[in-house]
């Protein structure tokens, strides 16, 4: 379900018919992108793998290594374009000048390819910090960090510089970012109110686009901040390398605080669809079109069975 919705959500905003700008349209199709990438290398290859298939090849430590580095890379580009996106919202609204240099396509894709780049080059130190726990015929098998991982004060400095840098720090420019652009709008606002009368306001189209940039930016900020925080605050206190937590003790609060941080987390890989849906009304446009599309699809394939004619003729 997670993953179809993320795909619906790729495939409406990537026709670019949303009245979104050319950026905004891109940070958003690749937050979604993402998304679905962090819903299938955790909830598929790694806890549904874990559940139902105790016996598989991801299990090779080489597999296992590289799945773990992917999801790393996956989440930091998740966060990170959700960076991109609120600042590239607080140029539009609050730095007119800069706007048409900075609010642009093409600048959109250098700022994805820099993010995507930056975050592979900063996890090659995780290839190297688990070991294979058995070998059976030659073959490696599971992922353990290494003695040099466990017992060097290198990588509790690393550690600490990743929970910072992921999600902490973008929290901070997610907020200040906020802060300042809500700051911007209302003393503009106040200012045009000044200048034209109260049917005027309400008719402004200037104020309702800033009204409808608002409610998208802040859906979305609000959505990473809320459902980022248990993980957050855990993060502070858990190595980024200890993800199959050794003390699975139900009881322990420790345990049940990153569960239900990695939880939130998944969660919002999954609800940014909803928010486009509910702020943007020709998202919702969009998405009718495509359902009716595919039942009138069906239904004239079906047609067609009832009286005979191979589907494929017929159309």
């Amino acid at each position: 379900m997670v993953v179809t919705v993320n795909l619906v959500a790729i495939v409406i905003l990537a026709r670019g018919k949303c009245g979104l700008s050319k950026s905004i349209t891109r940070y958003l199709v690749f937050m979604a992108a993402a998304d679905l990438t962090v819903v299938f290398i955790d909830v598929l290859l790694h806890r549904i793998n874990n559940m139902y298939f105790p016996i598989s090849f991801l299990y090779m430590t080489p597999v296992c290594i590289v799945n773990f580095v992917m999801y790393i890379i996956a989440v930091d580009c998740s966060v990170w374009f959700t960076v991109a996106f609120t600042f590239d919202r607080f140029v539009t609204i609050c730095c007119q000048k800069l706007q048409p240099m900075y609010c642009t396509d093409k600048t959109a894709k250098i700022v994805i390819s820099a993010v995507f780049v930056v975050s592979c080059l900063r996890s090659i130190p995780f290839y190297f910090a688990d070991e294979p726990a058995f070998i059976i015929d030659s073959t490696p098998w599971h992922c353990v960090p290494t003695a040099a991982y466990l017992n060097s004060p290198l990588w509790k400095v690393y550690e600490w510089l990743d929970s910072i840098i992921t999600p902490l720090l973008p929290f901070l420019f997610i907020l200040t970012f906020n802060a300042l652009t809500v700051k911007h709008i209302v003393s503009v606002n106040k200012v045009r109110m000044r200048l034209q009368s109260k049917s005027e306001n309400q008719n402004d189209p200037e104020i309702k686009n800033r009204r409808k940039s608002m409610i998208l930016l802040f859906t979305i900020s609000a959505n990473f901040i809320l459902l980022w925080l248990t993980y957050v605050v855990h993060s502070l206190n858990w190595p980024v390398m200890n993800f199959n937590y050794t003390d699975k003790y139900y009881s322990n609060s420790v345990y049940i605080t990153q569960q239900v941080g990695f939880m939130l987390q998944l969660l919002s890989s999954s609800s940014n669809t909803c928010i486009y849906g509910l702020t943007q009304r020709k998202f919702r446009e969009e998405l009718k079109k495509g359902v009716k599309y595919l039942f009138t699809l069906n239904g004239k394939l079906c047609k067609l069975r009832v009286t005979g004619i191979d589907p494929e003729q017929g159309i």
